[in-house]
Order: structure tokens, then C-alpha cells, then sequence
């Protein structure tokens, strides 16, 4: 299972509390389900915002304790077991309300020009899903929820990252058009590489100086939040450990590929996992 689909960054089941497993399973789903209606097959993009739409209404009904949908209803076996979860742990509807803002935004922004505009989605596309689990691990001190978006809008830029060469042929450039700007770039020289097309030196010089950046900004949103792992007790102190250090991991392995996304996608091997696991038993989460 994973965490708003970071495939790279693997929530084992085993490693959860039993009483959370069947909240986290609805959870994952509702997220899934309405991230393959932003994303997934040829609709076009009015159909899958009325969808969208329409899961919003349904959170509404949750809201309101009116929740009524028919078994013939797409929605049914998404929401119907979602109810009893949100209810029982009193989780925000606005928190899956953000998640739906983001999928939205999946479907008409392709572009952002800023990192304010970057950080706006990622507030409501990864954010959330830190907050949620917060919530169903009674953990609410302020700076607890200020941790887990570091790590989560951390996660979510290395995912960018690593996937740059995937996004451009789904239309989408996640880095800033101002930051390209900034280092004398432009999506051209994304187009180029992906195409495996030459490129200048000084574009490649600018491309390496611009990444470095980059990475070192989602590294450093991951090293601030790793005290939170410190402060969620037992196997799940232990998870939010691995999923950091696995983020950890993906940026170190960019930097060793020099950023080439083109012709080598960072993800995580075995050998990858054994030396996760002596980080582990060997990283300090405290004060960093």
C-alpha cells in the first residue's frame, strides 16, 4: 500500500496498528478512485471535473449525515464504507475536500509559474494525507501538523523530480516556469532531452546547477520533519522512519545520476532497501 500513490516510498500493511488498517484501506481508496478519474483513461476534462464534482457532493452528504447513494451508483462501494470511517474518527471533510481541490488541478493546470503556485498544490495533493493520518494517530500539537507537511510537500517535489521525463509526456512541467527562467532554461530543453535530442553544454550546465537546487530544497523539507517520526509511537513512528528515508534515498540516487531523469529514473532496488534498513538502526530523528 502507499501513501498518495509514492510508489517509491511503501506503507506495508503489517507495519500498522490492526484498528487503523480497514480506516487507512477506505482512505487510500477514496484517494485512488479520484486520482484515476484526474488521471486515468481518454475522458475528457468535463467529465472528469462533473466526477470530481460529484465526490465532492458526496463528502457534502457525509457532512450533513445524509449520506444516500443506490448500489447502481459508482460512488457506493467508495463512500459507503468511507462514512462510517470519517464519522467514527471524526476526521475533516476539508482535508478530503483539499484532496479533490488537487485532482481538480490535475485536470486544468499543467503549468506552474511560481513556487507559491507549486506549494498551492502541494498543500492540498500531498499535505493532507499527512493531516489524515495525524488525526487517526491523535497526534494534533501544531508543530507535529507543521512536520508532516514538510515531509509530505517534501515527498511530493521528489516525486516531481524523478519523474519529470513521465510528466512532460502527460503535458505537465512541475518545475516553476519562473525557476526555469531563473537558471536561463526553458521547457525546450525538457522537450530536447526527452526526445533525446543534443543539448548545449551551457543548457546542461544550467539543467545541473537548476536540479541540484531543486533537490536540495525537498531534502531539506524531509530532514525538518524527521522528528516527528520520534513522536508517533511503536510500528508507526517506525514507517514514517522509512518512508523519510526512503525519500532521502531517491534524492541522493538523483544526485548520483547528475539529474539525467531522461535516461535514468531513480526508484528504489534491493540493495536500495538493505541500506535502508542499517539507516534505520543507525540515523538519529532527532533535532535535525
Amino acid at each position: 500500500m502507499s501513501v498518495d500513490h509514492y510508489e517509491n516510498f511503501p506503507v506495508a500493511s503489517w507495519l500498522l496498528p490492526r484498528r487503523l488498517r480497514r480506516p487507512i484501506h477506505h482512505i487510500y481508496w477514496f484517494s485512488r478512485s479520484a486520482d484515476d478519474i484526474a488521471d486515468e483513461g481518454d475522458h475528457c476534462p468535463n467529465w472528469r471535473l462533473d466526477q470530481l464534482q460529484s465526490y465532492r457532493d458526496a463528502l457534502q452528504q457525509i457532512a450533513s449525515g445524509q449520506l444516500q447513494l443506490s448500489p447502481n451508483d459508482s460512488r457506493f462501494a467508495i463512500f459507503t464504507p468511507l462514512a462510517p470511517v470519517i464519522i467514527e474518527q471524526q476526521l475533516p471533510i476539508s482535508l478530503f475536500n483539499d484532496l479533490i481541490t488537487a485532482f481538480e488541478q490535475d485536470v486544468t493546470v499543467k503549468r506552474h509559474t511560481n513556487y507559491e503556485a507549486l506549494y498551492y498544490y502541494c498543500t492540498h495533493s500531498a499535505n493532507p494525507v499527512g493531516r489524515i493520518l495525524l488525526h487517526l494517530y491523535n497526534e494534533q500539537r501544531p508543530d507535529s501538523l507543521d512536520m508532516s507537511d514538510a515531509i509530505c510537500t517534501g515527498l511530493q517535489l521528489t516525486n516531481f523530480w524523478q519523474d519529470i521525463a513521465i510528466d512532460w509526456e502527460k503535458d505537465r512541467v512541475y518545475i516553476p516556469t519562473d525557476t526555469l527562467t531563473q537558471f536561463e532554461l526553458s521547457e525546450t530543453y525538457i522537450a530536447d532531452r526527452c526526445a533525446q535530442r543534443p543539448t548545449s553544454v551551457t543548457d546542461n550546465k544550467h539543467w545541473l546547477r537548476m536540479m541540484q537546487q531543486q533537490v536540495e530544497h525537498a531534502r531539506q523539507l524531509l530532514l525538518s520533519g524527521m522528528p516527528l517520526a520520534t513522536r508517533l509511537p511503536g510500528r508507526i513512528g517506525l514507517e514514517l522512519r522509512l518512508i523519510i528515508l526512503g525519500g532521502l534515498r531517491i534524492l541522493e540516487r538523483l544526485d548520483e545520476v547528475d539529474y539525467d531523469v531522461f535516461n535514468h529514473r531513480p526508484q528504489l532496488a534491493k540493495a536500495d532497501w538493505m541500506r535502508l534498513g542499517l539507516r534505520l538502526l543507525t540515523t538519529s530523528f532527532h533535532n535535525k
